[in-house]
């Protein structure tokens, strides 16, 4: 019978460090961040208090990691989707929905907003990983405008515009009580963020160009 090889020592690092990044995760949504400790990270990953301290120096250094690990795995599946459909006014919806289940089940943990609760520098690493979604939504922005599918318009502007929406309509998604109303205000807002920003639909739901692509 064939041996198993041992993982490596790379391997074996990264699979410890994703076990106390999923045992963050799972605490900092739970119980919140304030009160939270090392050896509570470590007991529910199911290793040692001196190993998560060899991978992170404090909870803030964790958050930061935390925060950052998550939004790339998620933009990366969000780009993966948005890359399979041609239309702009698709990739918004696809972009709004996207957003809205993500927030709605991620939007805060429990206690003080992060801000109260981070050091100013912690914070603003923390604020840098928006920037990611930030410019992405503005290319889809840029491509329906391009095409001639949205009527042009400050395109950073719009952007804010659009993600404060998602954050408060993300609020209100969190509150819903089964998966269709999640699902009904999901669409709502889509309907809502796309009129807003001047998209048009025929009869039949398709997308409309208001004018010649440029």
């Amino acid at each position: 019978m064939p041996r198993i090889a041992a993982p490596t020592n790379a391997e074996q690092r990264e699979q410890t460090r994703r076990k106390i990044l999923d045992a963050f995760g799972t605490l900092l949504f739970t119980q919140g961040l304030p009160g939270l400790t090392m050896t509570d990270v470590a007991r529910q990953a199911g290793v040692g208090r001196t190993a998560v301290y060899n991978y992170f120096a404090d909870l803030e250094q964790l958050l930061v990691a935390y925060a950052f690990d998550e939004t790339g795995r998620f933009l990366t599946d969000l780009k993966t989707e948005l890359d399979a459909l041609d239309n702009p006014l698709d990739r918004l919806a696809l972009y709004v929905r996207a957003q809205i289940l993500d927030l709605s089940r991620r939007h805060l943990p429990p206690g003080p907003a992060m801000r109260s609760v981070l050091s100013a520098d912690s914070f603003a690493k923390l604020a840098v990983h928006v920037g990611d979604l930030n410019s992405l939504l503005q290319d889809i922005l840029h491509q329906g405008m391009a095409l001639g599918y949205l009527p042009d318009a400050d395109i950073e502007s719009l952007a804010q515009l659009i993600h404060g929406s998602l954050t408060a309509s993300a609020s209100r998604g969190a509150s819903q009580q089964s998966a269709e109303e999640l699902e009904a205000h999901i669409a709502g807002t889509v309907r809502f963020i796309q009129a807003g920003v001047g998209a048009k639909f025929d009869d039949d739901g398709r997308p409309v160009r208001a004018s010649q692509p440029r």
